[in-house]
């Protein structure tokens, strides 16, 4: 951030802040229209470990729900959260190849057509559903096996299961983050998204072997203690 504001100034810390809002609120909208036209029914609480069969069918059914909200909203939002990652990378080339929304929006269309606004979709939606999974079934088992009715805080602990494991499982889903804003960037004529920054990726697959080759898969994971890999030849299959 030091380095940013040295170069940049204190306005440098908020490149591609416009286009990440109007993602989140893109995003927000598309999950409560979602929501309103598909409605859950309601189902009662379960608890006691002589519904496990129920209780586990209604975790299925609010994932199953939670998912088709949370895939509808990342494909609705994901073409400006390419323009927000490519408005920050410009940092790197000191670059003005996006500075607005609607420029940004011709532009791609007109050298990438309609799929460059979606380039890094897919390992972002997997990542979605595999930590709604991980996190809904971990939580429900936790609470259904490991925490007894009978415990007076039980309740209160019940509450907190569901956070704890979404940060737990938020560090293993990171690679596919990583991957995602990575093909986002890549290759789109900006130095931070070709060599020597990055190598140009065929598919996000390919991005994905590069990074457990060169063990970067969890690159950028840690707040305090990270490490900037050194600027090299990539030599590519």
């Amino acid at each position: 951030a030091r380095h940013i504001v040295e170069v940049d100034g204190k306005r440098g810390l908020f490149r591609g802040l416009t286009p990440r809002l109007i993602s989140s609120t893109l995003s927000t909208i598309t999950r409560g229209s979602v929501k309103k036209a598909f409605p859950l029914e309601d189902m009662e609480h379960v608890s006691n470990k002589d519904d496990v069969k129920t209780s586990l069918r209604k975790v299925v059914r609010e994932t199953s729900h939670e998912m088709m909200m949370q895939c509808v909203s990342r494909v609705v939002s994901h073409p400006l959260h390419v323009i927000s990652m490519r408005c920050m990378v410009q940092f790197v080339g000191r670059e003005v190849k996006y500075s607005g929304v609607f420029s940004a929006i011709g532009r791609i269309f007109k050298e990438e057509g309609i799929l460059g606004f979606f380039v890094g979709l897919v390992p972002h939606v997997l990542g979605d559903v595999i930590f709604l999974w991980c996190c809904n079934l971990l939580a429900h088992f936790i609470n259904t096996y490991a925490v007894d009715d009978n415990f007076s805080q039980a309740s209160v602990i019940r509450s907190y299961t569901k956070f704890v494991m979404g940060i737990a499982v938020s560090m293993l889903t990171y690679p596919f983050l990583l991957v995602g804003d990575l093909m986002a960037v890549n290759n789109c004529g900006l130095r931070a998204g070709l060599p020597p920054y990055a190598p140009a990726f065929a598919s996000w697959i390919h991005c994905w072997r590069y990074l457990s080759a060169q063990g970067q898969l969890f690159r950028g994971s840690s707040l305090l203690f990270r490490r900037a890999p050194i600027p090299a030849s990539f030599p590519m299959d």
